[in-house]
């Protein structure tokens, strides 16, 4: 079933070209949502990209990519702009979908790598949290929400736990997180829901990037209560249950989709 063909909605996912963001579009786009993509990737990796885009038309849905900087205000509106074009009047945005990984995987302390600079931290506020407030205010203003519309980020355990390499990017979980609670907050009376899942250990290339990730790996699979990872798919088909009808009374929240990893 297709539940939502025929309903002129659209998703935006912010960061869709691979992981958490990509599962999602292709978890909407078998459901019938049409799907907008904004992404940043060099030339070299698009021939592999635009392969799982072509994957999403399969769908038989209205598709659109942006390679672009999501994070640049005037390429937020140039983009906005074009959608707005794109889905006319009947067609409204039901989701948007943060998933974001730009952050910098630096020691606070060291005597051989560079530390964290104060530069490192605001690029990795802003990408990985304040981004989620200039887009949801960006397409508030253009009128382009759904009148039941539901914001989605994705947040990790690291927002209260420590981890070497991490500070920069648990200070920006920890930032979306009080962004995404006053979202559901103030855009409430708009028809507006916002929550985060928090999503268990999940081999990405943003978890690859993160120094000795073998190791976090490892220790993941033997904590976690069913012996292994989080997978892309499985956080997705949770973005897919808050996009429907009946969870329109999930607002503010934290969704641990984990498997019971955080327990353990």
């Amino acid at each position: 079933m297709k539940e939502f063909q025929n309903t002129d909605y659209w998703a935006i996912i912010l960061g869709g070209s691979s992981g958490l963001g990509l599962a999602s579009a292709k978890k909407l786009a078998q459901h019938g949502m049409n799907i907008c993509i904004i992404h940043r990737n060099p030339r070299s990796e698009m021939e592999a990209i635009q392969s799982d885009f072509d994957v999403i038309r399969s769908n038989g849905i209205e598709f659109l990519s942006f390679n672009t900087d999501a994070i640049n205000k005037d390429k937020i509106a140039e983009v906005i702009s074009e959608i707005k074009n794109k889905i006319g009047e009947k067609g409204s945005i039901r989701c948007l979908v943060h998933s974001i990984a730009k952050g910098n995987l630096k020691p606070m302390a060291s005597k051989t790598e560079t530390p964290l600079s104060t530069d490192d931290f605001q690029i990795t506020l802003q990408a990985m949290a304040i981004s989620l407030y200039d887009w949801t205010k960006s397409i508030f203003k253009d009128n382009l929400f759904a009148k039941d519309a539901r914001i989605i980020s994705f947040t990790s355990e690291g927002n209260t736990k420590a981890m070497p390499y991490y500070g920069a990017v648990s200070a920006a979980k920890a930032a979306l997180e009080a962004i995404s609670r006053n979202i559901a907050l103030e855009f409430a009376p708009f028809g507006i829901r916002s929550n985060c899942i928090q999503a268990g250990v999940t081999n990405t290339q943003s978890l690859q990037m993160i120094p000795n990730s073998d190791k976090i790996i490892n220790y993941s699979e033997k904590r976690n209560p069913f012996k292994r990872l989080t997978t892309p798919e499985d956080v997705a088909n949770v973005v897919y249950l808050l996009c429907k009808d009946e969870a329109s009374w999930i607002n503010g929240a934290i969704i641990p989709v984990d498997g019971g990893e955080r327990i353990s």
